[in-house]
């Protein structure tokens, strides 16, 4: 099996990130029914599931969790077989759903405390992806994940962002920190929720190349309301389409 590429959505949360996420994965569901596709949630936030109508009953912190209490109780000795079990358990956190799996990173037990559950997200990535064509990451807002090194093996990053100034300034620092950070091949961003298409003009992406702009959808934005599953949504839906004209511009498609 040739390299998985790995699409890693990132930007300021609240632009409609999830959306494209799920967007991705149904686009290549779509195309490629014989490539095997992976989706994670790793936004803590917990939104990939309901986008993709899914789900699941058992998350990686769970996983996490259930590890480290089980090496607790066996204070330190006679641990090997847990850990060697590590990837049997991943395997049954993931929901299996026609044409793509899926898991998520779900909430900590310690409020604000994400170290362990990203570290362990990074450790899972690298043991997954080899069984993988195509991984799209719903990433966490910001820059956490990319200044934990969570997303060192990514191919694709793409930036979400609105028009704002501060939408824009956010996928610009992400950016930054992944230069230093991320051995990544390409990377581009797309506008979403563009209400007037002259305000483009005013977008500062900086060296980021554009790969889309999406207009406001009512009926993207309804399904979200309803948290009706992106695989509802008409083909000709503007999040779908700008969707795959970015993903094209990746070569993706």
């Amino acid at each position: 099996m040739a390299d998985a590429r790995i699409l890693a959505v990132a930007g300021k949360g609240g632009v409609g990130k999830t959306s494209v996420s799920a967007a991705m994965v149904r686009l290549l569901v779509s195309a490629y029914p014989s490539s095997r596709i992976l989706a994670i949630d790793a936004d803590p936030a917990v939104g990939l599931s309901t986008a993709l109508g899914i789900e699941p009953e058992q998350t990686l912190d769970d996983v996490r969790r259930e590890i480290a209490d089980e090496v607790t109780q066996r204070e330190g000795g006679g641990v090997s077989d847990i850990l060697e079990s590590v990837e049997g358990r991943l395997q049954r956190a993931m929901l299996l759903r026609p044409g793509f799996d899926f898991f998520a990173i779900g909430r900590p037990e310690a409020a604000g405390c994400y170290c362990a559950v990203n570290t362990y997200l990074r450790q899972v990535i690298s043991l997954l992806i080899h069984k993988y064509d195509y991984v799209v990451v719903d990433s966490e807002a910001g820059v956490e994940q990319v200044n934990r090194r969570v997303l060192e093996k990514v191919t694709h990053l793409v930036f979400v962002t609105d028009a704002s100034r501060k939408g824009t300034q956010v996928v610009r620092t992400v950016k930054s920190v992944a230069d230093e950070l991320v051995m990544y091949e390409k990377c581009g961003a797309i506008v979403n929720r563009v209400t007037d298409p002259e305000a483009m003009a005013y977008v500062e992406l900086g060296d980021i190349p554009l790969l889309a702009a999406i207009g406001e959808d009512r009926e993207q934005t309804e399904f979200d309301i309803l948290g009706k599953s992106v695989f509802d949504l008409p083909d000709g839906a503007e999040i779908l389409r700008g969707t795959e004209q970015a993903l094209k511009k990746l070569e993706i498609l």
